[in-house]
């Protein structure tokens, strides 16, 4: 594996700022193999899935992270909250700006009020942890102060916050959105279960180096990122049963297949999926177009091979939106 394998030209105006509005408005590539993909919304998902299909979401909830607060010099700062740390929820491992600036003991504001106080580096190095200051709930706290993490490349804040939320979150974990799921409707998930297909919930809590680019020249040398997951024994049940998995994103994908690997419904998993893979459960993946270099571009390689190429080129030809507000594809393994 070469890391430029998983590179291509991905233009600035191409990836998309705003959600479209209604969700299953959003443009759906579908693969056809060695045939030319269709064209298709994602509101016409109910044409491509079949009898016995059973389709699995992620319903991990984003909480609102990134805290933009201010030192007792008065000079700009900022938190972006990854996960907790304790039970309560109050220290957490974060990505914290100005890190040379800051040494453990400082207390970080929001106007005159003290919201987090600095704790030190973690183990890896990279973060620090924080404690989140205060009485009572701390999420409560970030609901107050704090806003949606969303992701670098995306400069607009965005106006609704529960847009970067799937409709069927529950857990409030996440500091990014399974972004794939942000397409469904109500309406859509209704229409799919009234004709017999079944939808099952796991849970990946998203990370933000989801997103990191890879950066060794050979991919496998890459250290992937720990997640936690949860999948019922009663969804594995489903996805034995099933005719066809069909994953919504691949967060869904690195759950259902952590479960299978590792032989444990819950936990942690740093699977780092790409080519050769021995698929275990998912036939068919729903999922954004991600950025060059990225794990995420990796497991679609390992999911249909080469033709992933093919298809984002087709997609860029035709204007499609990029990224994680972007448009979505549907692929098939099984498809030569």
């Amino acid at each position: 594996m070469r890391l430029a394998d998983f590179d291509y030209e991905l233009p600035a105006d191409r990836i998309a700022q705003h959600p479209i509005e209604p969700r299953d408005a959003a443009r759906l590539l579908v693969d056809q193999g060695s045939a030319a993909p269709l064209h298709r919304r994602v509101r016409d998902l109910g044409e491509f899935v079949r009898d016995g299909d059973l389709l699995v979401v992620n319903d991990t909830k984003v909480i609102p992270a990134r805290l933009r607060l201010t030192r007792a010099t008065g000079g700009a700062a900022e938190a972006l909250l990854l996960e907790p740390l304790d039970t309560d929820r109050r220290t957490w491992d974060a990505m914290v700006r100005p890190a040379r600036k800051l040494k453990v003991g400082d207390e970080l504001f929001v106007g005159e009020r003290p919201v987090a106080r600095v704790l030190g580096r973690s183990e890896a190095g990279d973060t620090m942890r924080v404690e989140l200051l205060g009485e009572g709930d701390p999420m409560l706290l970030l609901q107050e102060y704090g806003e949606m993490p969303l992701p670098p490349y995306i400069g607009e804040r965005l106006a609704t916050p529960g847009r970067y939320q799937t409709v069927y979150a529950d857990q409030p974990a996440s500091s990014a959105a399974p972004t794939a799921g942000l397409h469904f409707t109500d309406a859509l998930l209704d229409s799919l279960t009234a004709r017999g297909i079944e939808v099952a919930r796991v849970e990946l809590v998203v990370g933000l180096d989801t997103f990191k680019p890879v950066t060794e020249g050979d991919p496998r040398d890459h250290l992937i990122h720990s997640e936690r997951f949860r999948v019922s024994a009663d969804v594995l049940a489903q996805c034995a049963a099933a005719k066809r998995v069909v994953a919504v994103g691949t967060t869904s994908v690195r759950a259902l297949e952590s479960a299978a690997t590792l032989g444990i419904g819950s936990g942690r998993t740093r699977l780092f999926i790409h080519r050769p893979y021995d698929w275990k459960v998912v036939d068919v993946l729903m999922t954004n177009f991600h950025m060059p270099h990225t794990t995420l571009l990796m497991m679609v390689d390992a999911f249909i091979g080469a033709r992933w190429r093919t298809l984002y080129e087709e997609a860029l030809r035709e204007n499609y939106r990029m990224l994680s507000f972007g448009d979505a594809m549907l692929l098939d393994r099984s498809l030569n």
